[in-house]
């Protein structure tokens, strides 16, 4: 998998207002995903949401995926 492959999926699958998706070697990966999505939800509840926006693609094709989940509001109170 790419990185832009994991973009897409993870576009369709949540409302997404911005998105980077890194990897050194396509196998390893790390995400930051913002989303109104993720309001008033703990980081397991919106890492169990980017996990089942790439299905079987976690077990067969990403070996590991770094999650920052963020809501726009926590991604403009960083400055």
């Amino acid at each position: 998998m790419t990185p832009s492959e994991i973009e897409s999926l993870i576009r369709e699958a949540l409302d997404v207002s911005e998105i980077v998706v890194q990897s050194d070697d396509n196998v390893h990966f790390e995400a930051q995903i913002v989303s109104s999505a993720f309001e008033g939800k703990r980081a397991v509840a919106r890492h169990q949401m980017v996990y089942a926006a790439l299905g079987d693609r976690m077990r067969a094709d990403i070996h590991a995926l770094s999650i920052r989940a963020l809501t726009p509001a926590e991604l403009a109170a960083q400055g």
